[in-house]
């Protein structure tokens, strides 16, 4: 896909994403054989849920049958969220992750997977899972030292209430 297709596919449905309550993050176009798939992800402080993704996909797809921003050839539109290993881009998506468990690439070059407690403008703070019976420990990282961060799915993560009891 074009800049150019990109910006006005940007210019032309962020508008309408922003109108139901949610961030447009990511627009792609993809052929699929002889198919083309737009893909339009969408989210928000508190997530998405099935109405919602309903109610933009056909509010994208009328503005989109109204306009030339997919040409004249025949398209797939499809609307969903993140999916659960994000990876962290923005501002936004580090606040939303907070609490998770985050798999760092560091840019002075290794890895750290760790669990965001707090966020502000210059950084995160961490809790560093302990290692063999060790106990956790606490870290702060600025942005400046992240190269690429993705959230990491948990499947055996204790709630907080059961922790707590």
């Amino acid at each position: 896909m074009s800049t150019t297709q990109s910006e006005r596919l940007r210019e032309l449905l962020e508008p309408l994403v922003t109108s139901q309550g949610l961030d447009l993050e990511e627009i792609a176009v993809d052929s699929v054989g002889r198919k083309r798939v737009l893909r339009v992800v969408v989210d928000s402080d508190t997530g998405a849920d099935l109405d919602q993704i309903a109610d933009v996909s056909r509010a994208l797809s009328a503005k989109l049958d109204e306009s030339d921003a997919m040409g004249a050839g025949e398209y797939t539109l499809e609307v969903g969220t993140p999916g659960a290993e994000r990876l962290l881009k923005e501002h936004r998506h580090y606040v939303r992750a907070v609490d998770r468990l985050v798999k760092f690439q560091l840019a002075e070059g290794g890895e750290l997977v760790a669990r965001i407690l707090e966020v502000d403008d210059d950084g995160l703070d961490l809790e560093v899972p302990g290692v063999k019976g060790r106990k956790a420990t606490a870290r702060r990282l600025a942005f400046s030292e992240v190269d690429r961060a993705r959230v990491q799915v948990e499947f055996s993560r204790k709630d907080k209430n059961e922790e707590e009891a």
